[in-house]
């Protein structure tokens, strides 16, 4: 069984919540603080690839960077946004939870099982 990778947040109940069904379940996981450990443009975009998702759906738009920075703008890039997200962290959706070449945002938490076979 491969490895699931997760995105946590501790300080997230969300995130604490994820990483509790994939423990439940005795899955094998790698814990990726993203908040201390930075993220590349590469791995973030490969992140959208599995996600399936475009940067502006996986952005938190209540967070102070995002109004700071004017983020609901249309002229910023996917580029832009990911450069953002790289910038700050917190702008985030999280918790993210991969498994080969799928990934799943949990929220809720319960969509980590969609990766547990």
């Amino acid at each position: 069984m491969s490895k699931f990778i997760i995105y946590h947040n501790p300080r997230c109940s969300k995130s604490r919540q994820a990483l509790e069904i994939i423990k439940q379940n005795n899955c094998d996981y790698q814990i990726k603080l993203y908040l201390d450990e930075p993220i590349t443009f590469k791995e973030l975009e490969s992140i959208l690839v599995k996600l399936q998702m475009q940067p502006r759906e996986l952005l938190r738009k209540g967070e102070r960077d995002f109004k700071l920075n004017n983020l609901s703008d249309s002229k910023h890039s996917d580029a832009d946004i990911i450069n953002f997200m790289i910038k700050f962290p917190k702008l985030m959706e999280r918790p993210i939870i991969i498994k080969d070449k799928k990934a799943v945002l949990g929220r809720p938490p319960e969509n980590v099982n969609n990766l547990i076979v």
